[in-house]
């Protein structure tokens, strides 16, 4: 399935700057890896070292937060946007 990834300005070097890319991937997890392969470096500030989710970091299939789905196992329908947000953090 080809999905639409937005991504975020602090990883789009790993993007050659862009802010949307074409991945492709039936689940959430196969686009990660997807982006992977032709975004090398960008899995690493997605999952932790056991391949989960990161914590500061907030991703969507089109408006649903995967962490109340199924993780990296949420479908990524033809046409879905993917968004990768994130965490802020601060205050006084």
């Amino acid at each position: 399935m080809s999905v639409t990834v937005r991504i975020p300005t602090i990883l789009r070097t790993y993007t050659g700057g862009q802010a949307e890319v074409a991945a492709e991937g039936a689940t959430l997890g196969e686009v990660i890896a997807d982006l992977e392969k032709n975004h090398t470096g960008i899995a690493a500030r997605v999952l932790d070292d056991q391949g989960r989710l990161r914590r500061f970091v907030n991703v969507y299939v089109n408006d649903d937060d995967v962490r109340f789905e199924q993780g990296l196992d949420t479908a990524t329908p033809e046409g879905a946007g993917v968004s990768i947000i994130p965490a802020v953090a601060g205050g006084c």
